[in-house]
């Protein structure tokens, strides 16, 4: 089989939906990749930390290429990006060397749980009620290590958790997605660096690691994602981004219990 097809179109469709909805593209790219991993007869006991890891490791350049997208519109908050990032890169890279000593299994519970409760809120549209100001760097600071930290375990960049935060804080909402696609950027390059640290000697691994990153896997994805971010950031501002995050939800669901599935 080609597998280089299958990991274009994961890198088509995590690019589009990064860029539109300001998302992490490890909710989709993880438990696709278990699938083709799984299909591969790559080592059970490290098909989680091999997806997370590649996932992750995609985001730096989809965040790039939609993060550019975003600032031509005045779409980013560099502000908070800066405030952030002392927290987002230790926390990230802690939350890497943490996952990369959790079963296989274990993280696979925690994957599927996470982005149900993600997409649940993303079905059900839940935004908190503006009720706030931003708070200063050390705030900012301590939001982005918890966040990063999390992130790690799911490699869903911070978008879920940040853009509620800063909608929250009177972040007007397309502003704090295109903040979020920013924040993806650091937040991914440390958590990369953690889990090809974390799987330098790990036993096993197939042929064409960095540490847990598949670098075959990870060419075709990032080339494919660079392409469609940009597109998706644009179409921010044409399409209903309401039915479309609905839709996104179920997708998410679907691919969690079958991820589970096919761990289990």
């Amino acid at each position: 089989m080609h597998w280089w097809a299958a990991y274009l179109g994961i890198g088509t469709a995590v690019g589009f939906l990064a860029g539109l909805l300001g998302v992490g593209g490890g909710m989709i790219t993880v438990p696709v990749l278990v699938f083709v991993f799984t299909a591969k007869n790559f080592p059970s006991e490290h098909l989680m930390h091999l997806s997370l890891a590649t996932a992750m490791a995609t985001i730096p350049f989809t965040s790039a290429s939609s993060v550019r997208a975003h600032h031509v519109r005045n779409g980013v908050d560099w502000s908070v990006v800066v405030g952030m990032l002392p927290g987002l890169a230790t926390g990230a890279l802690l939350g890497a060397l943490v996952a990369g000593a959790v079963p296989s299994r274990s993280l696979a519970i925690f994957f599927a749980v996470f982005i149900s409760y993600a997409a649940l809120n993303m079905f059900r549209s839940v935004r908190p009620q503006a009720s706030r100001q931003l708070p200063g760097r050390l705030g900012l600071g301590v939001v982005g290590t918890v966040v990063s930290f999390l992130a790690s375990f799911v490699a869903a960049g911070a978008a879920f958790m940040t853009i509620p935060f800063m909608t929250w804080c009177n972040v007007p909402m397309k502003r704090a997605i295109g903040t979020a696609a920013a924040l993806g950027f650091p937040l991914a390059l440390a958590s990369t660096a953690g889990y090809v640290y974390a799987g330098w000697n790990a036993a096993g691994l197939p042929s064409g690691t960095l540490g847990f990153v598949y670098l075959p896997a990870l060419i075709p994805v990032v080339a494919a994602s660079m392409l469609t971010a940009p597109l998706g950031a644009r179409f921010t501002h044409r399409l209903p981004v309401r039915r479309l995050r609905m839709a996104f939800g179920l997708l998410l669901l679907a691919l969690a219990l079958h991820m589970l599935s096919a761990l289990w």
